[in-house]
């Protein structure tokens, strides 16, 4: 299927375009013009998704659940088409795509199932108890509901399984909630395919056109208007720090604040503990190196920090490390604005005080190179700033004098999405000393892997404190996410008939 974007939004099943518009930034094929959003446009894209509640949310879990088989089997149709404009747009090898999208719709076809099975509605009853004395008690049901309409942020390193169709759409969807997306400027031809392929699955499920929205580009007054909007009951958000919080504060600030679900990205620690590093720091070295360069580092769980014991054993870890990263040649970044961003952040990272440069590179417009850096533990709790994320293939080595000093570097991390520690067997003294740190710090505890694998299922936390993300009790994967978007209601003493139909 060979594809030329039409340029326009999606909203409520009609294409619109707009006079303004901008011009993709490919990172290689032909630039499309794409039309811009408005404040307006985002109105009707909401108050479609509104008139559509009413309609989507009583659906069953199974009309909901033949809807995401649908989106997925839609997508699948469209794949060489979507590969194609996607590794233009991105740069992304087509191996990444093809994977990112089967990861998609198995997203979707997880949701499915998820729901078909009831799992997500955490069903409780408790009996009448007439007799009970002193006080009866009345039939008491909890169920959880959909709570109106989404709005999604798509994010720049996922055009597919962040993006469009991607998790938050799909949990949203899962739950019945009608989703707005504000497309990502990086990728928009593969947002408007990926919008065909979900108004195609509209059409064949017959399910009411305000379903869903794609609002294309358009300025700060496009995504301030998506989250102010009244008629938005919460956000999903995946993304940077600046942007996300930004995002947060309007959604506090609204008349009837909202939830607002944002991934705002992670250094992803890393903990080598002595045994392990003495047995196979060289193995951990290079693993650590391939880790940090896939996908050009342009993952929000990149393991951006190894924290060692000082020591010949932890000086082979990182000259492992440094070889492995010298081999790796040049990678398209997503965009030029982060490629030039990670370019900065490199060269912030070698003037700050005590850090050392092992490895450094000179990138070319939109191509990354590795960096690697090493800090000694003192100066790195002097320095708030190393502890910040530079978005790309940048390593930093913290070594610490003892173990009372790694301990202490666990304690002064913020919020992570994850966090790994490798050990081996006589480690496990110090692994439970730092465990319950950690436990703390991040949404996932990894032993002896790295964390750039996030696999979708029904036990992943892809989440944290903050500022990992802005609601550690919620995750942007696996099918816990459905939960984001129910709020628990509880009836008392209805006819069974009135009950929503499951």
């Amino acid at each position: 299927m060979s594809f030329v974007p039409s340029g326009k939004h999606l909203i409520a099943g009609a294409w619109i375009g707009s006079q303004t518009t901008f011009l993709s930034e490919p990172a290689h094929g032909p630039a499309h013009a794409f039309a811009v959003g408005t404040p307006d446009l985002v109105d009707q894209a909401v108050q479609a998704a509104e008139a559509a509640f009413a309609t989507y949310s009583q659906t069953t879990q199974a009309a909901r659940a033949e809807f995401l088989d649908r989106i997925a089997d839609e997508i699948d149709l469209r794949a060489t088409a979507i590969t194609t404009i996607g590794t233009q747009e991105t740069g992304l090898p087509e191996a990444r795509l093809n994977g990112e999208r089967g990861r998609t719709t198995g997203q979707l076809r997880l949701f499915a199932q998820h729901i078909r099975q009831g799992s997500h509605l955490d069903l409780r009853h408790d009996a009448a108890l007439p007799d009970r004395l002193p006080l009866p008690r009345p039939e008491l049901r909890l169920m959880q509901r959909p709570i109106g309409p989404v709005a999604v942020f798509g994010a720049s390193n996922f055009p597919l399984a962040f993006s469009t169709a991607g998790g938050d759409t799909a949990a949203a969807l899962a739950a019945g909630c009608p989703v707005v997306v504000k497309g990502h400027g990086a990728h928009p031809g593969t947002a408007e395919i990926v919008a065909q392929a979900i108004l195609a699955a509209i059409h064949h499920c017959d399910m009411p056109a305000g379903v869903f929205s794609l609002v294309q580009g358009g300025r700060r007054d496009v995504g301030q208007a998506l989250v102010q909007h009244p008629l938005i009951k919460a956000v999903g958000f995946t993304g940077s720090l600046a942007g996300g919080r930004a995002l947060f504060d309007l959604c506090a600030q609204r008349p009837e604040p909202i939830p607002f679900f944002g991934e705002l990205g992670s250094v992803n620690p890393m903990f080598l503990l002595p045994a392990a590093v003495a047995s196979r720091g060289t193995e951990i070295g290079r693993g650590w190196a391939a880790s940090l360069t896939m996908g050009a580092g342009q993952f929000c769980t990149n393991p951006g920090i190894a924290v060692v014991l000082a020591g010949a054993d932890s000086d082979t870890f990182v000259e492992a490390a440094r070889l492995a990263l010298a081999e790796t040649g040049p990678q398209v970044m997503l965009t030029d604005g982060i490629a030039a961003a990670y370019a900065t952040g490199a060269a912030e990272m070698a003037r700050q005080n005590g850090v050392q440069a092992l490895l450094q590179s000179i990138c070319a417009p939109r191509q990354a190179l590795p960096f690697l850096f090493t800090v000694s533990a003192a100066d790195w709790l002097d320095n708030p700033r190393l502890a910040e994320e530079v978005f790309g293939p940048l390593g930093l080595v913290i070594v610490a004098t003892d173990i009372a000093q790694m301990e202490q570097v666990a304690h002064r991390f913020q919020g992570q999405l994850t966090a790994t520690l490798h050990m081996d067997s006589a480690d496990m003294p110090l692994a439970r000393s730092l465990l319950p740190v950690l436990e703390r710090k991040a949404g996932r505890i990894l032993a002896n892997g790295f964390p750039t694998g996030v696999e979708v299922c029904d036990s992943m936390v892809h989440g944290g404190p903050y500022p990992a993300s802005t609601n550690f009790g919620a995750t942007s994967v696996g099918t816990l996410s459905i939960r984001r978007f129910l709020r628990p209601v509880c009836y008392q003493n209805l006819p069974e008939e009135l009950l929503p139909q499951v």
